[in-house]
């Protein structure tokens, strides 16, 4: 038997500084898109600000799970707290869904009695706010370590695109007098929230399933380890990932006795670096004899028992 464990670990800190700054950024703007948008009567600008204090809460607790997720494995938990980055990543998700709904049905009952709006305050938020949400989404655009980053980058992603409907409504009140434009515009910002947040929301799930990630096919990985010199077959492959970043593999390769066990372990190895960028691959080889015991095992487990 042979077994190959290769680790690679990314460094979070950079992503947990841009993090710090963003939270700043947005909560600096939150008091003043609030007042702004009481004052202009405004629901777009409103519904950005609600989303901009999911933000806040969504991007301090991205913070909270990146600083455990740092935490080493131990005793209980071989694997370490990587998966709370998963689990910060669905509560955000869900949670700016509920967060979208309700401001769809405020927009609905606004669209059937559209209220005034003063849409020279509402421009200037709005602007305000754009120029703030684009340098946050500028600093955390490269970085996107992991799920939870990637929804914290989303619920940025949302805000800059609210400021641009909630621009985009002032423009239409103040050329064309349609106060309606404004509940449209945040009905607009609820429905780009929700695609961006159901994507998360089922991203993470299929995580914390054992999902295959997205960017790898098990039957290509497994049609590449079996076309290894020396390798007969391939069995009991399994593909998952921790935090929805690195993927990891684990199989068992039965030889054909035409090579050695190390040296299969070893080009194995190499192609899943090079050619998947799994970096943790546990891999089991298998002299032929032993391949019927392990199918037979197969069976068996697959087999279930009659209640």
């Amino acid at each position: 038997m042979g077994h190959d464990h290769h680790h690679h670990h990314f460094k979070p800190g950079a992503a947990s500084r841009r993090l710090k700054i963003v939270v700043c950024l947005t909560a600096a703007y939150f008091l003043a898109e609030v007042i702004g948008g009481w004052i202009a009567n405004s629901l777009a600008l409103l519904a950005d600000a609600g989303h901009m204090l999911t933000d806040i809460m969504a991007l301090t607790l991205a913070l909270v799970a990146a600083w455990i997720a740092r935490r080493p494995a131990d005793s209980n938990r071989t694997y370490g707290y990587q998966r709370i980055e998963i689990l910060a990543a669905l509560f955000n998700g869900v949670a700016v869904i509920v967060i979208a709904i309700v401001i769809m049905y405020e927009a609905w009952e606004r669209l059937l009695s559209p209220p005034e709006v003063d849409y020279k305050l509402m421009a200037i938020v709005a602007a305000g706010g754009l120029l703030v949400n684009m340098a946050a989404a500028l600093i955390l655009g490269g970085h996107q370590h992991g799920l939870n980053v990637r929804a914290a980058y989303l619920h940025v992603l949302g805000d800059l695109l609210g400021s641009v409907a909630a621009l985009t409504g002032a423009g239409l009140i103040a050329l064309f007098g349609w106060r309606w434009a404004d509940p449209a515009a945040s009905a607009l910002i609820a429905c780009i929230i929700v695609v961006a947040a159901v994507r998360l929301v089922l991203t993470s799930a299929n995580v914390l399933m054992e999902g295959v990630p997205s960017h790898l096919k098990t039957e290509t990985v497994r049609e590449a380890l079996a076309q290894t010199p020396g390798v007969r077959d391939v069995h009991d492959l399994h593909l998952w990932s921790l935090a929805g970043v690195r993927p990891l593999l684990s199989a068992h390769l039965v030889t054909d006795g035409s090579a050695k066990s190390t040296e299969v372990l070893r080009t194995a190895t190499r192609m899943l670096v090079e050619r998947f960028r799994i970096m943790h691959a546990t891999l089991q080889v298998e002299p032929p004899e032993l391949a019927p015991v392990q199918q037979l095992a197969t069976i068996q487990d697959s087999i279930e028992p009659d209640n």
